[in-house]
This record gives C-alpha cells, sequence and structure tokens, in this order.
C-alpha cells in the first residue's frame, strides 16, 4: 500500500475512532439538554475530518500526483472515506436535531382541556372606596372635584383661613414644617382658598386629599391622614342649605331614614360654626343593637363625623369675594373614620400597614 493510501485509511481510522464515543449512545433517548451538547461535538468533529484543513482535504491534493496507473483507485478511496465519514455524521445530526426539536415540543405542549388559571386581580382600598362613593353623590349634586398641592405657605395654610398668629394650630408642635418656612397642609382648605382665588364666586367643589398634623398614632390618629371638604359658595346660601345637603348625602351614602343633628361649635374660617353628627347606619339611632349597646355608635344613637359652618366674611375677603354679596357654606371630616365606620374597622393605622390579609377583605 502506499504511503498516500495509508494517509487516507488513518484519517478514516481516526474519524472511526473519535465517532465511537458518540455512536455508542442512544441518541432516541438522550436529555434534550446533552442532545444539543453532542450536536456542538458533532459540528466540531465534522469541520476536523470535512473541512478545508482536514486529511480527507489534504489527500484530495494528492490525487494529482498519484502515478497514472494507481490514480483511479486512489481516488475511488479517498471518495470512499469521505462519503462514510459524511453519511454518518449526517445521520447522527438528523437524530439529534429530531431529538431536540421533539424535546422543545413536549415542553411547550399545551393541554387545552385543562382548566385556566384566573389570574389575581386587584382590589381598591377601602378609603378609595368610601372616598369615590362620597364623590359620585357630590358629582350628581352639582359639585365638582378639586385637589392641589400639598407644601403650603402660611398664607393659605393659615392667613387666609382666618387663623391668626398666635393661635395653637401655627405651632410647630401641631404642624410640619419645612426648612424653607413652608408647611405641610393640616386641613384640605387650603384646596379651596385656591379653587376661590382662581374661579371666584359662584362655586361649589369638593376637595379631598392627604394632610398632615403632629399626632402620636394611636387607634384613633394618625400624622398623615385623608380629609374631605366640601365649599359652596353662591348669592343667599344660608344654614339651611349647609343642614339640607349634608343630610342629603348622607341619606345617599347610608340611608333614606337617616337624621342629622348640629352641635354649636368653633371654628376660626366658620361663623356660625357646628359640628354635625348622623344617626347610626347600623341601629338606626336607638344605641341597641341585639339587646346590646351598639358598637360604631356606642349606644348613643348618634355618630360624630366632622365640623362645618358658614364660610367666615375674612376667609371670603382674602380670596377676593365680596361677603355683601355671596355667602357660602363648608364642612369637612376624616375619611378614615368614615371608612372605620362602615367597614368596622376598630384601628386606623391598619389602612396604612399594607397588610395583604387585611386589604383582601375589601374586594
Amino acid at each position: 500500500m502506499s504511503d498516500e493510501a495509508k494517509q487516507v485509511e488513518t484519517a478514516g481510522s481516526e474519524f472511526e475512532r473519535e465517532f465511537a464515543q458518540i455512536g455508542e449512545l442512544d441518541l432516541e433517548r438522550s436529555d434534550p439538554s446533552k442532545a444539543e451538547d453532542l450536536l456542538r461535538i458533532l459540528n466540531d468533529l465534522k469541520v476536523r475530518h470535512t473541512g478545508k484543513k482536514s486529511a480527507i482535504a489534504g489527500a484530495k491534493k494528492l490525487i494529482g500526483r498519484v502515478a497514472a496507473e494507481k490514480r483511479a483507485d486512489f481516488g475511488q478511496l479517498v471518495q470512499s472515506v469521505e462519503n462514510k465519514i459524511v453519511s454518518k455524521i449526517a445521520e447522527t445530526e438528523e437524530k439529534l436535531k429530531d431529538r431536540i426539536s421533539r424535546a422543545k415540543t413536549e415542553s411547550e405542549r399545551l393541554d387545552v382541556t385543562i382548566p385556566g388559571r384566573r389570574p389575581r386581580t386587584g382590589h381598591l382600598h377601602p378609603i378609595t372606596i368610601v372616598r369615590q362613593k362620597i364623590e359620585d353623590i357630590f358629582v350628581s349634586m352639582g359639585y365638582s372635584i378639586e385637589d392641589d398641592r400639598e407644601i403650603e405657605t402660611d398664607h393659605y395654610n393659615f392667613d387666609a383661613l382666618n387663623i391668626p398668629e398666635g393661635h395653637p394650630a401655627r405651632e410647630s408642635q401641631d404642624t410640619f414644617y419645612t426648612t424653607d418656612g413652608f408647611a405641610l397642609r393640616s386641613q384640605t382648605s387650603t384646596v379651596q382658598i385656591r379653587a376661590m382665588e382662581r374661579r371666584g364666586a359662584p362655586i361649589r367643589i369638593l376637595a379631598p386629599g392627604r394632610v398632615y398634623r403632629r399626632d402620636t398614632p394611636d387607634m384613633t390618629h394618625t400624622p398623615m391622614f385623608h380629609q374631605l371638604e366640601g365649599l359652596c359658595v353662591d348669592k343667599g346660601i344660608t344654614m339651611a342649605h349647609l343642614k339640607g345637603t349634608v343630610t342629603e348625602w348622607l341619606q345617599r351614602l347610608f340611608d333614606k331614614d337617616t337624621r342629622t343633628r348640629f352641635r354649636p361649635s368653633y371654628f376660626p374660617f366658620t361663623e356660625p360654626s357646628a359640628e354635625f353628627d348622623f344617626s347610626c347606619f347600623v341601629c338606626h339611632g336607638s344605641g341597641k343593637l341585639g339587646g346590646e349597646r351598639c358598637r360604631p355608635c356606642k349606644g348613643s344613637g348618634w355618630i360624630e363625623l366632622g365640623g362645618s359652618g358658614m364660610v367666615h366674611p375674612n376667609v371670603l375677603r382674602a380670596c377676593n369675594v365680596d361677603p355683601t354679596v355671596y355667602s357660602g357654606f363648608a364642612f369637612g371630616f376624616g375619611l378614615e373614620r368614615m371608612a372605620a365606620l362602615v367597614y368596622e374597622i376598630d384601628d386606623i393605622r391598619h389602612m396604612f400597614d399594607n397588610d395583604v390579609r387585611f386589604l383582601e377583605q375589601f374586594k
């Protein structure tokens, strides 16, 4: 055997030796990830034994140098060894690709008979639920919803609301101040002032939003809470309009038999001023429930809600509204207290704990 023929035979033997590592495996049942590794090894093997720098490629170049009488036999030998290498690689490559394809199909298979997975939907916070219900009532009564900044100057937080210098509400132990002298609003009345400055009179607005006061957190107080205030300014507005408006929205929210009462009080931005209560929506004003003291109203039959009154003339003047022509009423209350009453929550701090177990009860 010539040296050239030995070179071709050696190339074929070398391929068989390396290929045996793959050929001995059960390709039909091999692990998909392992099949991908074997496919990469097979590609490397293909390049080494059939590529431009392979021994077979070198043998092809020798065909022209072989003696004429031996050239045909040598050419056939080279072609035979190359065909054997190529066919084995192609056959194995097809099996590996088929295994990988079947594994991918299996992993992506969808059984349409399996019940679907219902997505977990979110829901509104109890404070938001109550706020939206009340907003809907007032919008139907011709009010618009107003919102504004939460960091205010002393003018809008105090001066324009007829809260004079030296009033306890202006002290740092009651109000949050910034280093630049601004204050976090302590009531949403600031929204009413800015709305009247911008829109003038007549005006009917509802101003819900966050307010801040230096309260020690407990079952009924938090340093940040939500307040909702209403304002109506027009010609000929009286205390009767205030009582009728408060009674109307409470009856729409709870029950048409809900009654209200107003108790004289004092607020610097209203004159006269009153705190308003409404008959308990649980015991309907009896103070008893199932022979025992009603919990929401503490047995009194009445639930205290908020403050109200006729807008003070000084407040109207601060907004460039003539108090000799226009009059108005205002009222306000805390949304946390309302939500706690509606949903029988005994500690308003639960509303800010972000405990999903608590919040899921209000779907």
